[in-house]
């Protein structure tokens, strides 16, 4: 199911969300070649995502993880792996990664930054990103597979949607074979459902005996940044928004809770 749309009009035209959407497709086109040249992509991703095996020192420098044939990543120890953490939240590893995430956080991020104030929700989303990175070092602190993308960053977001506004309909895309339905389903059930999902995929991972081998979509990633979303939305919040938001969206939509 994918999401489409919300039952929750913004008040304020959302220009954070806008911005921060125009840093992602930016680096996505002029940083990583919008994909087109291989070489240029796999660059990006080994100079400027996060290995976490780099982080903490557990893959020796100048071992090489190949990535394809006749290109590898280098761990090496430049001071800019530092950065990495918040310069991989703006990199992408193809352009199913990149839209998938764009249309999550189109869906839901205007209304979490309607509700804390451009500012505030820069500072959560950013913390968000950097809680779901923690996750993920964490739970595979040897692994030399650079982790990139804003997912950890959004599903922040989307933890912060499911306490403010649980039981708005969202609008899913289900596709079957050649049965294509729009079905409106309340929040809660689209976010916990997908949350689900990232635990119920990330066990095998905890099953492991040899993490560092763990690669593919860094679910854990997804799992603290939702965490965090749930758990910083409160403190982040401007309550006068959220009554005047959810007030002006009763009235649009009378009847619905």
């Amino acid at each position: 199911m994918i999401p489409i749309r919300d039952e929750n009009p913004h008040l304020r035209t959302p220009y954070m969300t806008y911005i921060l959407l125009a840093a992602i497709v930016g680096t996505w086109v002029f940083v990583q070649g919008a994909g087109l040249d291989e070489r240029s992509l796999i660059t990006s991703i080994c100079s400027l995502g996060m290995i976490p095996g780099e982080l903490t020192a557990q893959v020796p420098v100048g071992y090489r993880l190949p990535i394809a044939e006749g290109v590898g990543c280098v761990i090496d120890d430049e001071p800019i792996n530092w950065l990495t953490p918040i310069t991989s939240m703006f990199l992408h590893g193809g352009w199913a990664h990149l839209l998938g995430n764009v249309l999550f956080f189109w869906v839901f991020a205007n209304n979490i930054e309607d509700s804390m104030g451009r500012f505030r929700f820069l500072v959560f989303y950013l913390i968000c990103g950097l809680a779901a990175a923690v996750a993920h070092v964490i739970l595979s602190p040897a692994s030399p597979i650079p982790t990139v993308g804003a997912s950890g960053a959004i599903s922040g977001v989307m933890g912060a949607y499911l306490v403010l506004y649980p039981r708005v309909r969202v609008h899913m895309l289900f596709i079957f074979i050649f049965l294509i339905r729009i079905i409106p389903l309340p929040a809660w059930v689209v976010l916990l459902w997908w949350f689900a999902l990232q635990v119920l995929t990330g066990l095998p991972e905890l099953a492991q005996v040899d993490r560092q081998l763990s690669g593919g979509v860094a679910v854990w990633a997804h799992v603290g940044g939702f965490l965090a979303g749930v758990i910083l939305v409160k403190p982040f919040e401007n309550e006068a928004l959220v009554r005047e938001r959810n007030s002006v969206r009763r009235a649009l939509h009378p009847g619905h809770p």
